[in-house]
């Protein structure tokens, strides 16, 4: 005789839907199908990517380093025209060593580079200006030394302003250096040698022969600056420039006999 709890399972429908009891336990009403959806994969690659979209621009490249890999035109010529003046500059480097390829000529190099330094010309104006017995010698004499001395300044000012290294094959065994010595740009030598060819070339009545010996001395002492390795090329040519430009501001600025006569008496 069967038992009354097998006529009761016997009695259930095998078809008989869950109750709704049921279904909350086991975790499959629509709201929770929806939850699963939601933390399907395909939703989290697209969480993911719009992470990345978001954090996109902050792994950008910053300004400065767009500016250098798209670099103007300006740039690039100047940076071509470096690259061209340290090559030439190297090459024409012959005196820089002893055992350079015109090693045996670096003394005659050195001689000149004496003759356009600072200090021979300082005092040999000083020399000729108190052994002057004419008041337009001593005129000229006075401001040749006001213009040396304007020259030393300004060119100081110019090599501390852009503090240019000389070049990497230079011996630093030059003649009575400064702490702006160190700094190649321009060169006072060019500056000088321009400056003071076009000075006596004006002032001083000199012969033919003489004035074509002062503009070959003046070549001479840029053309040494190089050759010993000392400057680049255009460190001499900025040189020659301003030495130029430097003698018209000495004509514009000319101080006579009288006027510093009667500066003295005024300060006197």
């Amino acid at each position: 005789m069967p038992s009354p709890k097998a006529k009761n399972n016997a009695g259930r429908s095998p078809n008989r839907t869950p109750s709704p009891h049921l279904l909350q336990r086991q975790g499959s009403d629509p709201t929770s199908a929806r939850l699963r959806a939601s933390e399907s994969p395909t939703r989290r690659r697209g969480s993911g990517s719009a992470s990345a979209s978001a954090t996109g621009p902050q792994q950008q490249l910053p300004e400065e380093d767009c500016m250098r890999l798209n670099p103007s035109f300006a740039g690039i010529a100047l940076r071509s025209l470096l690259a061209i003046d340290l090559w030439m500059s190297k090459r024409l480097g012959v005196c820089a060593e002893e055992d350079s390829s015109w090693g045996s000529v670096r003394p005659l190099m050195k001689l000149i580079e004496i003759s356009g330094h600072g200090i021979p010309w300082i005092a040999g104006t000083l020399y000729c200006m108190w052994k002057s017995d004419s008041a337009a010698g001593q005129e000229i004499m006075l401001n040749l030394l006001l213009a040396l001395l304007l020259d030393v300044v300004l060119v100081g000012i110019v090599k501390a302003l852009v503090r240019r290294r000389r070049p990497s094959h230079n011996r630093m065994d030059m003649f009575a250096t400064f702490s702006v010595d160190r700094y190649s740009f321009p060169s006072g030598h060019a500056t000088r040698a321009a400056m003071g060819a076009r000075f006596l070339l004006t002032h001083l009545v000199l012969a033919a022969p003489v004035r074509v010996l002062v503009l070959l001395w003046a070549v001479l002492v840029g053309l040494s600056r190089v050759m010993l390795g000392r400057h680049n090329v255009t460190d001499v040519a900025f040189g020659f420039f301003m030495g130029y430009f430097q003698y018209s501001l000495v004509e514009a600025l000319w101080v006579s006999t009288a006027s510093l006569q009667k500066l003295l008496g005024v300060l006197g």
